[in-house]
């Protein structure tokens, strides 16, 4: 199969001629490995996997000699497996001026993230991989920032072809896992199956010593049911015959294991009687698709739930956006006491950005008057609109656009 260009490539190379070790994480198969082998190609850097047993009984016992047989400029593929190795990496960081020199992936985030940051600090760029978007998978990556003002979005509407509800669709059900593109149904639902099975199940256990598998499952299944509405802890927690603390503690391992993304609820001083529940979210939605049994992409559009996978779908694309942009930005959604909602906030340089997200190719316009609620609370207003199905980006007023979502 042929290599997928990924947006973080860009910010890695930065980030790897400035620090001198660079860690990627991320779920497991979204690509990590890959790209990382694909960038040294023909560089030397010598390559090693920690999935290898005896390559890791050295690397646990013997750190100094591990680094002795593998030299660096070196990738170590699954560090997590092996955080012995961190003390001896800053040893090597500290005793060279070489950038560079350390590439690592690691699937977990728990204790190897609290190690990194203790004995790496200051040596080593943290970048998150996510599975393939939209933009990778159609190859269409756009060479601009993000601007959501009409004229940008027109520039941008030149470079790629017109939204589709059928692609969108079809990229919704299948997902982004590098390995199921492009497969059938039945290979598709084995993957995902012994995705479950093998790597979350593994890693469940050893990230939050989770051993139940049965009622993990359901509680997987429920986290689904519930994509892109707040997180309700009673229900999770019924579903999965759990109890609430519980229920919290497995959504926490979810999320730090990249299976789930937790979109925060806004908060400002001036807005008062705001939600403080998150809205929950797969990070990849055709493992949503594959828990919720929507057995192929027309079922899950027409399905009573797309509306929920089409929002799953576009915060994701904001998400991956600015994991790989240049500038960074707050992703958060909007909601109060009175149940007035707003899907997206995107606050950069002190500007927020209304979005609301509508599966419709023709939404109501007056969707936008729910964005009055920044004009009370003296925060500054950027360009905003409502995200939707429609082929091309048109205005609504000189604040707001209908915005076709295979722009973002």
């Amino acid at each position: 199969m042929a290599y997928i260009h990924r947006e973080l490539e860009r910010k890695f190379l930065k980030m790897s001629s400035f620090f001198k070790a660079v860690l990627v994480t991320g779920a497991r198969q979204v690509g990590k490995t890959t790209m990382l082998r694909h960038l040294s190609e023909g560089t030397g850097r010598t390559y090693v996997s920690l999935d290898n047993a005896i390559v890791r009984d050295l690397a646990k016992s013997d750190p100094v000699l591990f680094f002795q047989t593998y030299k660096p400029p070196i990738l170590i593929d699954e560090v997590q497996k092996a955080p012995e190795l961190f003390e001896q990496i800053k040893i090597i960081c500290d005793g060279s001026e070489e950038k560079g020199l350390i590439w690592l992936t690691g699937s977990q985030q728990y204790g190897m993230m609290k190690r990194v940051r203790e004995t790496l600090a200051g040596r080593v760029g943290i970048l998150e991989l996510f599975s393939l978007s939209q933009r990778e998978k159609s190859g269409c990556l756009f060479g601009s920032e993000l601007d959501l003002s009409f004229a940008a979005l027109q520039s941008r509407q030149a470079l790629t072809p017109k939204n589709d509800i059928t692609e969108v669709f079809k990229h919704i059900w299948e997902g982004g896992m590098p390995q199921v593109l492009g497969v059938d149904e039945e290979l598709r639902g084995d993957y995902f199956n012994s995705y479950v099975d093998t790597y979350l199940m593994r890693d469940v256990a050893e990230a939050g010593g989770i051993t139940d598998a049965v009622r993990f499952r359901k509680f997987l299944l429920a986290c689904a049911a519930l994509v892109a509405e707040q997180v309700n802890y009673a229900t999770l927690a019924e579903a999965a015959d759990i109890s609430q603390p519980t229920a919290k503690e497995w959504l926490r391992v979810l999320e730090g294991l990249h299976i789930v993304y937790l979109l925060q609820p806004y908060y400002n001083n001036a807005l008062k009687r705001l939600s403080k529940a998150p809205k929950l979210y797969f990070c990849d939605t055709g493992l949503c698709s594959y828990l919720s049994m929507w057995l192929t992409p027309d079922v899950l559009m027409k399905g009573a739930a797309s509306g929920h996978f089409y929002e799953n779908y576009v915060v994701m694309e904001l998400v991956k956006y600015y994991a790989y942009a240049k500038n960074k930005a707050n992703i958060t959604y909007y909601r109060d006491s009175n149940a007035k909602e707003i899907d997206v906030f995107i606050e950069e340089n002190g500007v927020v950005h209304p979005l609301e997200i509508k599966k419709s190719a023709n939404p109501d316009k007056r969707e936008v008057k729910k964005f009055s609620v920044l004009d009370s609370a003296t925060l500054e207003r950027g360009t905003g609109g409502i995200v939707c199905m429609c082929e091309a980006p048109i205005p609504i007023d000189e604040k707001n656009c209908f915005i076709p979502s295979n722009l973002l």
